[in-house]
């Protein structure tokens, strides 16, 4: 082969890499800050950093009787059970409540559980209050959170302030 032809063959093959290292880097680039811009959102509704979360309860009975009516409209519901303890969540459990063996005293405790849509923040919140539930804060959105953070918030039998949230628009 020509030397011309050799150069010219080099010079389109770096020219290629350095496009495709270029929309490599731009990809890069858009997906972190579309992570980073949207943080809330899809990637909220998906990513999980929590495993489980236990709580202590003043009168069992009361308190699961509570969030068997509450989980019910976001697909939740008792999984587990053994001893003082129950176990609520859609494929495992992830929420556990159980009677109150530590501290003296009380502290509010803020849980936010995930909707998946607006009517199923609305659905909670009807439970909630049907079983009882002090009402915090009626659904609706909350712009100073996210532009589409849609949440209702009640108290539970036990003072803590129980949420739903969705993050998808209308």
């Amino acid at each position: 082969m020509p030397l011309r032809t050799l150069r010219t063959l080099r010079t389109l093959r770096t020219l290629r890499t350095l496009r495709t290292l270029r929309t490599l880097r731009t990809l890069r680039t858009l997906r972190t800050r579309t992570l980073h811009h949207a943080a809330v959102g899809a990637v909220w509704q998906t990513a999980a950093m929590l495993d489980h979360l236990s709580i202590q309860c003043g009168d069992l009975v009361k308190s699961a009787a509570f969030y068997d009516a509450v989980l019910a409209p976001l697909g939740g519901r008792r999984i587990m059970e053994f001893g003082p303890v129950i176990g609520y969540g859609i494929d495992r459990p992830t929420f556990w409540i159980g009677r109150q063996s530590t501290g003296d005293g009380f502290r509010e405790s803020h849980i936010a559980f995930t909707a998946t849509d607006r009517q199923l923040v609305d659905a909670f919140f009807a439970a909630a209050i049907g079983a009882g539930a002090e009402a915090l804060h009626e659904p609706r959105v909350w712009p100073e959170y996210h532009p589409d953070y849609y949440g209702a918030f009640v108290r539970d039998p036990d003072g803590n302030n129980v949420e739903a949230v969705c993050y998808q628009s209308r």
